[in-house]
């Protein structure tokens, strides 16, 4: 039963109520509050009033009282009562006829801001009289953008109409991009309130009204509020309009039953206006308060503020920057996007997902789950404004409270990412101009010859006949299925790219994708119902539209049939933004409201429609406006379902646009980077934020896309692309070569040994998988992820950790032999010698010569490696080494994932083996703890333990006494062992 509004217990309101100046009891101020005078509490809300008088009929009469309370009777109010009731039938008559005009036809003229609306009520004075002394109280951090609307010069005319305050705070002709707003919310500006709010068996469910009308067209008025207590570490909050479906983004996510037992937050309430404040309850911080500024819901703009707790804010890809956002007026836009990365600009992937650390080295996440365009905007108040322009306001808070645990709990809603194929961690090499196949060839074959590792071999567009999909150039690329006969008898793959793109001006009967496709009917369309044809590689295109299952199924049948061609072993799907070189369509696009928002995000290029397909187009579920952000996921989707049922194995999949839940299907490169140094730096950012949004199989383009590489250059990201968790050496037909194979004698060593060096680590790095897969845990990690009392890791980007224990710290300028580096407290060991190192928490200068890599190993890992060769299917043959690092007190412990390499869903099927390892009082035991036959393959061939105080007198396996090593660094080793991987053992020392 709907609890009304009257009934509720004030202790004190999330939001004080402030007259600054005459205005209308409607009218409440938002401002900033501390965590302790939030007193609002939901159980207050949904507390009954209490029951004075005793009376059963008077408690039923209670029950059906109006929101506002009676008042006595008498004549006089009577005579009052019937005044009145004359004059609201009178200005009932004006609202009707005023509801009826504000509800006429938008505007079709393009990207204007919607005409200045002044909600009724308010003070018409603003539009010529000076405008309230409570905007001048409000700080220049918590100035809310009342007119965000990109290439306008925003003049106080402007800002008054819309009824809010304006401050000039730079003398320059016109605002910057990123700045403190000069129009801005007064405290006053009227919002939505709440109405009623109930309990049901998942949390709360609310009624929010909007009695003022906003200025963006058609507001909905009247809405539903979900709050969803999903688990103890997960709270949803959720507005739909009750009175109309609204689009909704169709990924799975989980539905719960009940409420979650013993939630780590509280939710409290805002009644006029309304506004959620979500806390901790460990040490009520205040996680989520969207007090702090009005909530819009029109039907193509969306809006909500939160404050938030600190600085240290990561996530919200794709975009190119610093690992730690910056929050001084930075505004991230999310409209998939086919450009180079560059600064303040939508990218090829969205991610609405933001992970921040709390000053404590708490963590908590939050998810809008929304896919239509959007400005994030982050402010140093600090706080943060969801902006999107549809579906709806679907938002996740994940408590941790450690960032890990953050981020497995995102992936508990979106999706935890795909165990890949073991050779996908291997170095895969491309090139657009390889120009032939026995050019491709040929390269392979160097590679081979210098003995440098190679796994996977990929072709560019040049491949194909007139680059379409699904051909080969007969000329130039006829012996390519040999080159992939001979790839698989060395134990290599093959991997090609496709474009979504099909094109539509082949001759009749010569080009069966695009006949078949328009039989079956799975092209997007336009508006108009016709195929919208736009322009990729071969010219003029249609586009397939991914979210028709029926799509799936001729995407199926047409990579079977160029399977039985060339039997590829993975896809590289690109292009998939959707990109076109148009602009909408080779008809342009309609004028209407999808192609014309009232409000447009700040994309490149200004309309939805820029280098992309039309916004109004039609697809299977809903218009182009609402799934574009979608077309890479819902393509990846598609692509790994074909992949299984042509190979029946583990499908490998890389994508570059990209959506939550990504990582089930696919993994992603970082896109057309250039060959700088610069961009040697940001491709670290790159790589740990995709990490956090649940895709750990991300790489950066070594050497560079673009550009032409330097020797030194090219080294030093051959040394850090071997710890990306996807490592790929690409480049286009614009650049010279870069593979391994042409530089000096010195560069191809170098990088040779730093690929090595990866392949021995493959053990480690696949078990790093399984984990991901398992529990949703990173692969490539920021420091602060296992260090998060320690604020100085939190700007760390120029290093990174595999896992718990494995700290990379590459050389990212030129012309140097050292590198300085980070090391958090306590005791670290050089990988290579095992040479220790006592932190206080502080930098280190170490020696770097263009050969080395720096890597150090944290104490009380056990680090599995193997000995290296130039697959990994023969690799993964080999010996093992186990490198056991000792904390002071002499543990140590560490864990080995070990299947097939490639067959489906061995974890759920229970076809793997896992063995744990644990150092304790100078004994190294091993347990088995779940065999398979793949183990009893590998056997431990030596173990060395870092960090050994004292000379051993002896030292036994399995009670046998052994030959071990002990030298003057403390490292004890213990070789040609033999022992069986799928059998417990023991190693001690005296």
């Amino acid at each position: 039963m709907n609890t009304p509004i009257n009934n509720i217990t004030e202790v004190g309101c999330v939001c004080r109520r402030v007259r600054r100046y005459s205005q209308p009891p409607a009218m409440v101020s938002y401002e900033r509050l501390n965590p302790e005078e939030v007193q609002f509490s939901s159980a207050a809300l949904l507390d009954p009033p209490p029951d004075d008088s005793g009376d059963a009929e008077a408690k039923a009469e209670d029950l059906e009282r109006p929101l506002l309370d009676q008042t006595p009777q008498c004549t006089v109010t009577v005579a009052l009562l019937t005044l009145g009731g004359l004059i609201v039938v009178v200005f009932g008559v004006w609202l009707l006829g005023t509801v009826f005009w504000l509800r006429g036809p938008p505007s079709m003229e393009t990207h204007k801001p919607p005409p200045p609306v002044a909600p009724s009520g308010q003070n018409k004075g603003w539009q010529g009289g000076p405008q309230p002394e409570s905007c001048s109280l409000i700080p220049e951090a918590w100035r809310f953008d009342c007119y965000p609307e990109r290439s306008v010069v925003v003049t106080e005319e402007m800002c008054h109409q819309r009824n809010c305050c304006f401050i000039q705070v730079s003398k320059a002709g016109s605002p910057e991009q990123n700045g403190v707003p000069w129009c801005f919310y007064p405290p006053d500006f009227p919002s939505y309130e709440l109405a009623a709010i109930s309990k049901m068996e998942t949390g709360y469910s609310g009624k929010l009204i909007r009695l003022q009308k906003t200025y963006y067209p058609n507001d909905i008025e009247t809405l539903q509020l979900d709050v969803l207590y999903e688990s103890n570490s997960r709270l949803r909050v959720k507005v739909t309009d009750p009175a109309k479906q609204r689009y909704e983004v169709p990924i799975d996510v989980p539905v719960v039953k009940e409420k979650a037992p013993d939630p780590l937050y509280t939710v409290e309430f805002s009644k006029k206006p309304f506004g959620m404040v979500v806390k901790r309850k460990q040490n009520s911080a205040v996680l989520l308060n969207t007090t702090v500024a009005p909530l819009f819901y029109a039907d193509q703009f969306l809006q909500m503020s939160s404050s938030l707790p600190s600085d240290f804010v990561y996530g919200l890809g794709e975009h190119r920057s610093n690992f730690l956002h910056d929050v001084q007026w930075n505004t991230l836009t999310m409209w998939a996007r086919d450009a180079a990365p560059v600064e303040l600009t939508n990218l090829y992937g969205v991610h609405p997902f933001y992970l921040l650390m709390e000053p404590n080295g708490l963590a908590h996440g939050s998810f809008l789950l929304n896919s239509n365009a959007m400005d994030v905007v982050l402010q140093p108040a600090p706080a943060l404004t969801w902006r999107t322009i549809g579906g709806i306001l679907d938002l996740y808070i994940f408590l941790g409270p450690d960032p890990g645990s953050v981020i497995g709990e995102y992936l508990e809603v979106v999706g935890k990412p795909a165990m890949p194929p073991y050779w996908a961690l291997g170095y895969h090499l491309c090139r657009w101009g390889y120009d032939s196949s026995n050019n491709t060839w040929d390269v392979v074959r160097a590679m081979r010859n210098y003995g440098i590792p190679q796994d996977v071999q990929w072709n560019d567009i040049d491949y194909m006949d007139r680059a379409l999909d699904f051909t080969i150039d007969p000329v130039k690329f006829s012996t390519l299925p040999d080159l992939v006969k001979d790839l698989h008898i060395h134990n290599q793959r093959y991997v090609m790219i496709l474009d979504p793109g099909i094109s539509s001006t082949q001759p009749a009967g010569s080009y069966l994708p695009f006949e078949e496709g328009i039989k079956q009917g799975i092209f997007i369309n336009k508006s108009s119902g016709d195929t919208l044809i736009g322009k990729v590689w071969p010219g003029l295109t249609a586009f397939p539209d991914f979210s028709n299952p029926d799509t799936h199924e001729w995407w199926y049948q047409n990579l079977k049939n160029f399977h039985d061609k060339v039997p590829f072993d993975g896809l590289w799907i690109d292009m998939n933004e959707p990109s076109n070189f148009f602009d909408g369509s080779i008809n342009g696009c309609p004028s209407n409201d999808l192609e014309n928002p009232p409000y447009t995000p700040g994309v490149l290029g200004g309309s939805l429609r820029a280098k992309t397909i039309c916004a109004s187009a039609r697809q299977k579920i809903a218009s182009h406006y609402n799934l574009h952000n979608l077309f890479g996921l819902m393509e990846a989707k598609a692509s790994a379902s074909a992949l299984k049922k042509i190979l029946g194995k583990r499908p490998f999949v890389i994508s570059r646009s990209t959506f939550p839940s990504q990582g089930v299907h696919s993994g992603h490169w970082l896109g057309d980077n250039r060959s700088q140094w610069k961009d040697l730096y940001m491709s670290i950012p790159g790589m740990l934020t995709f990490n956090l949004l649940g895709i750990p199989l991300v790489g950066a383009d070594i050497c560079g896309f673009s550009d032409t590489t330097t020797e030194e250059l090219c080294v030093r990201w051959t040394q850090l692309g071997a710890f990306y968790p996807f490592t790929r050496n690409h480049n286009t037909k614009e650049s010279k070569a870069q593979d391994p194979t042409i530089f000096s004698p010195a560069a191809q060593t170098a990088m040779k040994e730093a690929l090595l060096l990866r392949y021995s680590l493959f053990p480690f790095l696949y078990t790093l998988f399984h984990h991901a897969h398992l529990s949703g845990q990173t692969v490539a990690r920021p420091l602060f992820f296992e260090f998060p009392t320690d604020q100085k890791t939190y700007v760390i980007d120029k290093q990174f950790l595999w896992g718990k224990s494995l700290l990379v710290t590459p050389v990212l300028d030129p012309g140097v032999d050292y590198v300085v580096g980070y090391l958090p407290q306590g005791l670290w060991y050089d990988f290579y010698t095992g040479d220790s190192i006592v932190s206080k928490g502080e930098e280190v200068k170490l020696r770097a010569p263009l050969d080395k890599i720096n890597v150090h190993l944290r104490e009380g890992s056990i680090i599995p490696t193997q000995r290296p060769n130039t697959t990994l299917w023969v690799s993964s043959g080999q010996p093992l080494r186990l490198i056991v690092c000792l904390t002071e007190e002499g543990l140590a412990e560490g864990d080995l994932f070990w299947d097939d390499g490639e067959a489906l869903d061995t974890y759920e099927t229970d076809q793997y083996a896992y063995i744990t390892f644990r150092l304790k009082e100078s004994t190294m035991t091993s347990e088995v703890v779940h065999s398979h036959l793949e183990a009893s393959y590998i056997t431990v061939e030596t173990v060395s333990f870092y960090g050994v105080k004292s000379t051993p007198t002896s030292v036994t396996v399995n009670s046998q006494e052994a030959a071990f090593n002990y030298a003057a660094n403390q490292v004890l080793t213990v070789s040609d062992l033999g022992l069986n991987l799928n059998q417990n053992f023991v190693i001690s020392w005296t």
